[in-house]
């Protein structure tokens, strides 16, 4: 069913309507069940944007590396937690956290057995000399001790033998001995000891660890306390204890350079339980605030956003909202819809009088709206730091509309995109001008895809026209000239926008088969792959019905030349006319062009309406073999449409005859009987291919086929198609309809363009 009532209607921007007319077709229109379908369509549309926009909010418009010319205050009072306030107290509590080390004290037990070994194994010489050099080093028997800051004499060194091997040797000595030795170190027991060098720097300069005795007791401890070397000086821990035990402070250079060289380490470093600590910490410390007045800058003016001042817009922004009522959101909602609807009505406008084939089928409407709701979201969502990449999706929905349909409607859509995007963004003019500007480059520059480096080429010279833009718009911004051009961060927005616009084409490039396939086009590339003669179907068609195929090209022929003098796709037409009779394959025989002269026909046995199914059926047969072998949908179109509902007229002449001859063959007569079914053509190149078919074949019947009997021919079967009604849904206008009825005159006479005889023929 058409959508717009009558063929004045069809044909009313031809003419033009009183204000009253209007009204009454308007209502006729929305009586129309399938206008309603459409507009329920658009319902969904407008409520998806409204969500993708967030209607029912104040759009937040500040970003990262901006700076606002007045500057931003507060409008209301706030308190917003101070993010780096807060880690920087959540730092100092886990820094002051000692870090967690286990106790365990058997290296220091193990210390009065082993003492007692090295005296035994000392008691069984007469001089230090006759010791190993490992265990005289050990007690400090070397001409340099390890703990002494001067060289010890032979002297002193013998006498300190005496006196360990003394030890050494009485057993109530040594016993003495290793039971004051184990109370000696009884301290250690409690805080443990561990290596200066195991110690980070991290933990050496907090200067406190945390010792873990029992899994249930632990013991803050100085780091100092741990240090062997610490504890032995004359007033650490252990120094001031050697004048506890009398057995031992004889001696107690040789004990001291003894333990020294065990170098005994009871800490180990519990990493889990240490950060367990520290995150026990940084939780504990409360989140600090600010508290913020009307009217105090958050942003003083010329100043640029950085991420903390972002944050204090954020939480600003938060707070406004926060006590929006819900009438005032309801408001917004309305308005927004209203806003939208106006945007609505004027692409509605475009639709309904000039791609009447958009709105004719619901699916592609869908589809035309679902995109723009996609692009409406994306475009919100990139629109925020750090990608800032908004012109991606609108640019990318523009090349989309211009190659699926054609550059006015892109040129409206890029238009509605940029100005829902820029309000919905809080974006200023400048956004808007240069968004405008880049899709209308990319647009103007797509009248079609012939090539696959097309759209990147329309990516780059977008990426130019953003870069060009930016800058122009930024210099008419800015009081001073000179500090724009050395200013690094417009330099890298400006190369990003362009960079995001190059990703934008190849996207789109890239994403060409797909977006072939879901708004049923096809691109001057695949067209001219599927004009390749070595198709398959056309493969076959050489095959099964030569005569066809030479029909097909030259019908080929002559309408591309009538399509692009008009302004529709020669490409589009051509390849169509290659396959638009691929049906006849199935039952070549049954149709002239197949059969050899002097052959029987076969349609001498067949009654009329028989017949007329055959010839009938080959555009049914030719739609089932399209897509049987995936052919795009706008071919498919030109096979279906390029009989329209015509009068098969000879089978319905002959149906007549017979019909006047016998009255029980009155039936067979009726025209409706021996018409194709249609649809008649609904784009103008379906309307071209229908005109070039009629007149190829027509012009095969001439016996003398002369300019003048050309051209009448031509006119006739046009004039015919038009009063027939079948250029009524194709938007084709009385002065096209001429255009064409002269390019397929002119193709016709060059094809039968006489010739001088050749003296053999003259004779013969």
């Amino acid at each position: 069913m058409p959508l717009f009532g009558s063929k004045r209607g069809r044909s009313s921007r031809m003419a033009l309507r009183t204000p009253a007319g209007s009204w009454e077709e308007l209502g006729q229109h929305l009586r129309n069940r399938s206008v309603l379908v459409r507009l329920l369509i658009c319902i969904p549309a407008l409520a998806g944007i409204i969500i993708a926009v967030q209607a029912w909010k104040v759009p937040f418009p500040h970003r990262l590396e901006q700076r606002p010319v007045n500057g931003v205050s507060a409008k209301v009072m706030f308190r917003r937690v101070n993010e780096n306030l807060t880690q920087r107290a959540r730092e100092k509590a886990a820094e002051r956290i000692a870090p967690v080390f286990r106790h365990d004290a058997a290296p220091l037990r193990e210390l009065p057995v082993n003492l007692q070994a090295h005296l035994l194994q000392l008691a069984q010489v007469d001089s230090a000399a006759a010791l190993p050099l490992e265990l005289r080093a050990a007690f400090g028997l070397v001409p340099v001790a390890v703990t002494s800051a001067k060289p010890i004499s032979d002297d002193e060194r013998d006498r300190l033998f005496s006196r360990l091997r003394e030890a050494a040797t009485d057993e109530a000595k040594l016993s003495q001995v290793i039971a004051e030795w184990t109370n000696f170190l009884e301290p250690l027991h409690r805080k443990g000891l561990i290596r200066p060098d195991h110690l980070s720097p991290e933990q050496i300069a907090g200067g406190m660890l945390t010792v873990v005795l029992h899994p249930e007791q632990s013991e803050t401890v100085v780091v100092a306390e741990t240090n062997l070397a610490h504890l032995l000086q004359p007033l650490g821990l252990l120094g001031q204890r050697w004048v506890m035990f009398p057995a031992l402070t004889p001696m107690h250079s040789a004990f001291e350079t003894w333990l020294t060289s065990q170098n005994p380490e009871t800490l180990t470093f519990d990493e889990e339980a240490t950060q367990r600590s520290r995150d026990d910490a940084t939780r504990a410390v409360q989140e600090i605030a600010e508290e913020y007045q009307p009217g105090d800058m958050l942003v003083k003016p010329g100043e640029l956003i950085d991420q903390a001042k972002l944050s204090v817009l954020w939480g600003e922004y938060e707070q406004r909202e926060a006590g929006v009522a819900v009438s005032q959101r309801i408001t917004r909602v309305t308005t927004v819809f209203l806003m939208l609807l106006v945007l609505l009505v004027l692409n509605g406008y475009y639709l309904v009088h000039n791609e009447r084939r958009l709105l004719r089928n619901a699916g592609r409407l869908g589809i035309y709206l679902t995109l723009l709701v996609v692009a409406v979201a994306l475009a919100e969502l990139l629109s925020f730091d750090p990608w800032r990449a908004k012109i991606i999706p609108l640019l990318a929905a523009s090349m989309i509309i211009a190659v699926a349909y054609n550059q006015v409607l892109a040129v409206l859509t890029a238009f509605s995109l940029s100005l829902i995007v820029t309000l919905s963004t809080g974006a200023d003019l400048s956004q808007f001008v240069i968004h405008m500007s880049v899709c209308g480059t990319a647009v103007i520059l797509l009248p079609g895809v012939p090539t696959r480096t097309t759209l990147i080429n329309v990516g780059a010279c977008a990426a130019m026209t953003y870069f060009v833009m930016f800058w122009g718009t930024a210099l008419l911004e800015q009081p001073s000239l000179m500090g724009v051009w050395s200013d690094s961060i417009l330099w890298f927005h400006a190369l990003r926008g362009a960079g995001w616009c190059l990703a934008a084409g190849f996207l789109v490039g890239g994403s060409l088969p797909f977006i072939e396939h879901v708004f049923g086009v096809v691109t001057d590339i695949s067209l001219l792959e599927l004009g390749d003669v070595s198709h398959p179907l056309l493969q076959e068609l050489i095959r099964r019905a030569p005569g066809t195929y030479n029909h097909s090209v030259g019908v080929a022929t002559i309408g591309e030349t009538a399509a692009d003098l008009i302004g529709a796709n020669g490409l589009l037409l051509r390849v169509g006319a290659y396959f638009h009779d691929i049906g006849k394959m199935l039952k070549p025989h049954y149709f002239v062009e197949n059969s050899i002269a002097g052959s029987e026909n076969l349609h001498e046995h067949l009654a009329p309406a028989m017949s007329t199914l055959i010839i009938i059926g080959h555009v049914k047969d030719g739609v089932d073999l399209s897509q049987e072998h995936n052919l795009p949908q706008p071919l498919i179109d030109l096979i279906e449409q390029h009989h329209g509902t015509t009068l098969v007229e000879y089978f319905y002449h002959e149906a007549t005859r017979l019909a006047e001859q016998q009255v029980d063959h009155e039936g067979d007569a009726e025209e409706a009987a021996f018409r194709y079914p249609g649809p008649k053509p609904q784009t103008r190149e379906a309307g071209v291919l229908m005109l070039a078919d009629a007149v190829e074949g027509a012009s095969r019947t001439l016996s003398e086929p002369t300019p003048k009997r050309l051209e009448r021919l031509v006119h006739d079967i046009a004039m015919k198609r038009l009063l027939d009604g079948q250029f009524d849904d194709c938007g084709l206008t009385i002065t096209e309809i001429a255009k064409i009825e002269d390019s397929l005159t002119k193709s016709l006479i060059s094809i039968y363009h006489g010739r001088v005889k050749y003296p053999e023929q003259q004779t013969a």
